[in-house]
């Protein structure tokens, strides 16, 4: 068990990214090598993590229970955004979806569907799909990230710059309250923010527990988003602002 929230956050990284590094993490809590080092010794020691030169990896058990963990945090409202959002995509449309477990929740939404192309760097969201002949599913290969069947890299970004999207069906890992999109990993932000320049139109599926997240990397801003599908009310200030952008607030 993480016994600081520093701690708790490594964990949270290593989770989604697979290995953390010593110097990317001291620079990113503004803290010294030392006591991030002394942070992986602990959760090395509980067995979360595995050291490596420079840093640590996410243990093959770690990674298990982290991602069912995550897929089963707020389990109904992920499965009430994703329906919200479904209803909304046409038979016959070309679709991307891309890493994370609301995004696999929109997947098994779909499973209804007829006569899509759906599109992904998600390993987990291919299988689901699997499970319809009636869907056309191609895998946007990379690098693959363990900790939770992810695609990512230049190859994934190149491969997904080749389409254009009728839609693009994007999670995240916290969202500002300037209403900025953020994410941990640069390397999936690149491809989520290739995603969205290929596509006619742009969906957000997050519930509200990523409202009091935070994480140091922008995909784009909601300003950008023709609709975002969620379970709670946004903050008043970035309600009006979506309204001025235009940004279609569906409330699952």
């Amino acid at each position: 068990m993480a016994v600081n929230l520093r701690q708790t956050e490594i964990l949270d990284i290593a989770r989604r990214d697979g290995r953390v590094s010593v110097d990317a993490l001291s620079r990113q809590f503004t803290t010294s090598v030392q006591t991030i080092r002394k942070d992986l010794t602990e959760l090395c020691t509980s067995g979360q993590l595995k050291r490596v030169h420079g840093g640590a990896i996410l243990s093959e058990s770690a990674a298990v229970i982290g991602y069912e963990e995550r897929r089963q945090l707020n389990h109904d409202a992920k499965t009430r955004i994703a329906r919200s959002c479904t209803a909304d995509i046409a038979e016959g449309s070309c679709i991307f979806l891309n890493i994370g477990t609301t995004t696999e929740a929109v997947a098994r939404a779909l499973l209804g569907h007829q006569a899509l192309t759906v599109v992904t760097n998600n390993l987990n969201i291919a299988n689901i799909l699997s499970a319809n002949e009636g869907i056309e599913v191609m895998v946007a290969g990379g690098t693959l990230r363990r900790s939770d069947g992810g695609l990512t890299g230049s190859m994934t970004a190149k491969l997904i710059a080749q389409f254009k999207f009728d839609v693009a069906v994007i999670g995240c890992s916290a969202l500002d309250e300037d209403g900025d999109i953020l994410d941990f990993d640069l390397q999936e932000v690149d491809v989520s923010q290739t995603i969205l320049d290929r596509a006619r139109q742009s969906y957000l599926v997050s519930d509200a527990s990523k409202f009091s997240r935070t994480a140091p990397v922008k995909i784009a801003s909601l300003e950008h988003i023709d609709r975002f599908y969620t379970d709670s009310a946004l903050p008043a200030s970035l309600q009006e602002a979506c309204s001025g952008w235009g940004t279609d607030l569906r409330l699952a």
